[in-house]
């Protein structure tokens, strides 16, 4: 009996540091596929999140901006065109 639990203890040992080795595998090949894929990424010169998102709020700031002109225009143009047709300076 007792050669049977020294067996049984070998072999959970035996399971234990396989299952610590497989774990360290794991998180190794975890680390380099990240390693890897920022590498790639990095050369293909993507924007982040934040700076496309930096850069939509530029263009939604410049889009009211635009609006905003084309209507001063437009209301000047108006009032130019209803006075007399003198030279604007």
């Amino acid at each position: 009996m007792q050669s049977r639990n020294k067996i049984f203890d070998d072999l959970s040992h035996l399971m234990t540091n396989a299952m610590g080795v497989a774990q360290g595998a794991k998180t190794e090949a975890e680390t380099a596929m990240k390693g890897l894929i920022d590498r790639w990424l990095a050369d293909r010169d993507f924007v982040t999140r934040e700076e496309f998102d930096a850069v939509r709020a530029m263009a939604i700031k410049a889009r009211e901006e635009n609006a905003a002109l084309e209507a001063r225009i437009a209301a000047l143009e108006a009032g130019h065109t209803g006075t007399t047709d003198a030279p604007a300076v």
